[in-house]
């Protein structure tokens, strides 16, 4: 990982309220969350994040979720966001997925298999990862039908620019239930959750 120090007057910025906008993105992260499928949108509670490579959502939700006993993944280094992420949050920034307790995956077709991620124990599941996967749009990718709590019936997403063998992989996670990975599809600042618990079939 890059340790590249970024000067404060060259630091991205963070929630100018921390305490209420944390919980605003809370909020959207639990609702996104929750309802599978749907599409969540931060809103506009961050200035330019183009000092680095992350989508505002994705770095809304890391502002959000991350303090100083949750270790972080960046799948591509990025000396700004990885700067930023550890002054605002305290996160430390780990080398191995597997070490991660929250990852960013900026370039999604280069990541690694799901497995090289910690699932979580039985006796203690929320050690499980919880990844942000960048993603180039919402629609004109292959259909994906979503099954689970939190959707009635079933919903339809067709996100591009997820590697041909993520929901292969992700279905083969399936059986270690309550054991997983919880994922965040994010496309500048919107977000769709996909949690353990939701079944995925390509259409």
């Amino acid at each position: 990982m890059e340790n590249s120090q970024i000067a404060l007057s060259t630091l991205t910025p963070g929630f100018a309220d921390p305490v209420h906008d944390t919980q605003a993105v809370f909020r959207t992260l639990l609702d996104t969350l929750s309802r599978p499928g749907t599409v969540g949108t931060i809103e506009n509670l961050l200035p330019d994040v183009r000092a680095t490579r992350a989508d505002l959502a994705a770095f809304a939700a890391l502002l959000a979720l991350c303090d100083y006993a949750t270790p972080v993944w960046l799948a591509q280094p990025d000396a700004a966001l990885g700067s930023a992420v550890r002054f605002h949050t305290g996160a430390p920034l780990v080398d191995e997925p597997g070490e991660a307790a929250f990852g960013y995956i900026h370039d999604a077709g280069a990541m690694p298999s799901l497995d090289s991620f910690s699932l979580g124990i039985a006796e203690s599941p929320e050690q499980a990862v919880t990844l942000l996967i960048r993603v180039e749009a919402f629609t004109g990718g292959a259909p994906i039908v979503l099954s689970g709590p939190g959707i009635q019936h079933s919903t339809t997403i067709a996100p591009v620019g997820l590697p041909p063998g993520f929901w292969r992989e992700r279905a083969a996670l399936a059986p270690l239930f309550p054991c997983g990975i919880d994922c965040y599809l994010v496309c500048g600042a919107e977000l769709i959750g996909l949690p353990r618990t939701t079944d995925a079939k390509v259409n």
